[in-house]
């Protein structure tokens, strides 16, 4: 290990660009505030593939890149036989061949290994093994509340892999309160051994728009004037179908509100956008890919309401961004959305179409009532910051690596049980 003086904590952030966006947006949060701390004795490495140009501007200070290889694709018999076997019929054999045994995990990596660290931090849903004291943090258990979501793969991966990891681990961190019951009750966790920190809203880190960026971001994705935001992958649980419908009834009540989507679009987009013609709302849905953070940014100033109809979140990062940029919230109470917002959001059901259009409505029709809820969502993040989700990691990492803790560490993993 590493010398006593130093404590070496190494954070997985192997992901591509944009891929998935929600979680990179955290990874950026977690080196910005990590960067920031002062009076420790730590060192952060985080484990990142070569070309991370989205990760390096954020590493600074006692945060370092812990560079790795991209995993190379199999070659041989395997990739003959993907040269001959349609990609769909062969994924879905290989998966059904995997679904039917367990899923390990994968070996230690060995860029780890040499690193040496003291801790090892799984910030992401998967990891590998490690005889390293680690921390995992499982984002949700969605597979448990909404299998039809996932394939016979992606319900064993998903169950094989978070057990394995929460198994290993010395600590698991929740995202909120009600993910630490999700927890006990879905893998019988003993609560001990877990901890409660969430996140903060990651614009803090961007560049502020200036009214240049602004107006060139407008220009860049065609925007109307006044738009609704919704910044979410098409993955089934987010809703978009659901949105889509709910737009049609804020329509035929006399109101329409364009919602611009960001996000990288999945197979389920073409869908999407087939209910929206058929429904004659397609004019009103735009979708604009992955943004980059300064364009994120701008999005948030430009936009009159953030719309969020999620089926289940273990989280829900818009929710606080929208908080911090001051805009006026329609969203699901769904999982852990109804603390998350509590009365600073005009929450409904998500599958109340009725509701969401209601709420879409009112918050896009009443600007006294758009007003408030801001108000009332910038006060509920007003202490939230990256800086404190970082304290309480580095409370966690001196705790799990057996290191004399100060009292601001003691009090805030009190505050986190």
């Amino acid at each position: 290990m590493a010398a006593r003086g130093i404590l070496r904590v190494c954070i997985d952030a192997r992901l591509g660009d944009g891929v998935p966006g929600g979680v990179q947006q955290t990874l950026i949060g977690l080196a910005n505030g990590l960067s920031r701390l002062e009076g420790g004795e730590e060192e952060y490495l985080f484990l990142a593939y070569e070309d991370c140009d989205w990760l390096e501007p954020y590493l600074k200070g006692s945060c370092e890149l812990l560079a790795c290889e991209r995993p190379r694709p199999r070659g041989g018999w395997r990739a003959a036989v993907r040269s001959l076997v349609p990609k769909p019929l062969l994924d879905r054999v290989t998966q059904e061949i995997a679904a039917r045994r367990p899923i390990p995990l994968p070996p230690a990596n060995a860029v780890v290994q040499a690193a040496r660290p003291d801790v090892m931090h799984f910030a992401q849903q998967h990891g590998f093994r490690t005889t390293i004291p680690s921390i995992y943090v499982p984002h949700d258990l969605q597979h448990r509340h909404l299998p039809g979501n996932f394939s016979r793969f992606d319900l064993r991966w998903r169950e094989d892999t978070y057990r394995a990891l929460c198994g290993q681990a010395s600590r698991v961190v929740a995202l909120t309160r009600w993910g630490k019951r999700d927890l006990v009750e879905q893998f019988g966790l003993e609560p001990s051994k877990i901890v409660v920190i969430g996140w903060a809203p990651v614009l803090d880190a961007y560049p502020a728009p200036t009214e240049a960026a602004l107006r060139r971001v407008r220009d860049t994705f065609h925007l109307p004037d006044a738009f609704a935001l919704y910044p979410a992958q098409t993955f089934r649980h987010k809703n978009h179908l659901g949105l889509v419908e709910a737009l049609a009834l804020a329509r035929d009540r006399g109101v329409e509100v364009p919602v611009v989507c960001t996000g990288r679009t999945t197979e389920l987009r073409t869908r999407i956008e087939r209910r929206a013609r058929e429904l004659r709302v397609g004019h009103l849905l735009r979708f604009v890919g992955f943004v980059s953070p300064a364009e994120l940014h701008a999005l948030y100033a430009l936009a009159r309401i953030l719309v969020f109809p999620s089926e289940f979140e273990g989280f829900g990062m818009p929710v606080q961004e929208a908080f911090r940029a001051k805009v006026a919230v329609a969203c699901s109470s769904a999982a852990s959305l109804g603390d998350l917002a509590g009365d600073a959001a005009l929450q409904f059901a998500p599958d109340d179409r009725d509701a969401m259009a209601e709420a879409i409505r009112r918050l896009w029709t009443d600007a006294p009532l758009r007003g408030e809820l801001a108000r009332r969502g910038a006060q509920r993040v007003e202490r939230s910051s990256w800086l404190e989700v970082a304290r309480s990691y580095r409370a966690l990492y001196r705790a799990v690596a057996a290191r004399p803790l100060q009292d601001e560490d003691a009090a805030l993993l009190r505050a986190a049980d």
